[in-house]
């Protein structure tokens, strides 16, 4: 049984934190990895927000993240704590919605990113030509913006998707869950997050043999994303990505291995596959 009219409330209410067309520069800097970051906007997709380091490294290309909003709410800058620490850290992460814009968001603007990503890879006189790795790309959403993720989940440019503090809202949407292909993971707020139901009937309902990893933190639907740098929730999504579109065996093993390294932490954790 899933709490449909509760979640529903939460997803259009509540959020997890706290222009013009014409391009903007990086914002301060920001991120406790080797890449201070900020963000930027651009003509080219105007309606999103750009995080990246403020310089970006040489002879490193930036796997991309895509990002959807808590509420479906179109603030790019909305969950600004989190998204500059992936930054940090190497990552090309692209937010629904403006710096501080107002509005809603859908699924098609997460596509939209992984189009503009790839597109500025290979476009002439592009900052990004060839600075993107775009063989290696995240979807990812908070409450509302997780159901975006689940939405073009099956993208077969997709590595992997990521599930905050989300799950279906219906039983009749459960064909969303058959489509997936890639290692999810869902990070959740334990029982006291309104998603907490929702998510863990996914959880049961998952395709056979999908790789999966399910850690919840006793944080509510809130979680972690107003702390400096993402907080816990900020760590611990560095680890993912880190392992799933760089390789990184050491950020893996938070995951893998028994016990794997948030198996003895305050993280509840499930694992399927992995």
């Amino acid at each position: 049984m899933r709490l449909r009219s509760a979640f529903l409330g939460a997803l259009l209410l509540a959020g997890a934190v706290s222009g013009t067309a014409s391009a903007s520069p990086p914002s301060a800097q920001g991120g406790s990895g080797p890449y201070p970051a900020g963000y930027e906007t651009t003509i080219r997709l105007v309606d999103h927000t750009v995080y990246r380091p403020n310089t970006l490294p040489a002879g490193v290309k930036l796997p991309v993240v895509v990002w959807g909003n808590g509420a479906c709410r179109a603030d790019g800058t909305w969950f600004e704590n989190i998204l500059t620490e992936w930054a940090s850290h190497g990552f090309l992460v692209i937010a629904n919605g403006r710096p501080n814009g107002s509005g809603s968001t859908d699924s098609r603007m997460l596509t939209d990113s992984i189009d503009w990503a790839i597109a500025e890879n290979s476009r002439p006189g592009s900052k990004y030509r060839g600075r993107i790795d775009t063989t290696r790309i995240a979807a990812m959403g908070q409450s509302c913006g997780g159901i975006e993720t689940y939405e073009i989940a099956d993208d077969p440019r997709l590595t992997t998707v990521v599930l905050w503090n989300s799950g279906l809202l219906s039983d009749s949407q459960n064909a969303l869950l058959r489509r997936l292909r890639t290692p999810i993971a869902y990070f959740i707020g334990g029982p006291s997050d309104i998603a907490y139901e929702n998510a863990m009937d996914d959880w049961r309902r998952l395709p056979v043999g999908l790789p999966a990893f399910m850690g919840n933190l006793d944080v509510g639907h809130f979680g972690t994303f107003d702390q400096p740098n993402g907080g816990e929730f900020g760590r611990v999504g560095g680890h993912w990505l880190k392992w799933q579109l760089k390789g990184d065996q050491a950020s893996g093993a938070q995951f893998t291995g028994s016990p794997c390294g948030l198996c003895a932490t305050e993280w509840v954790v499930q694992r399927k596959n992995l």
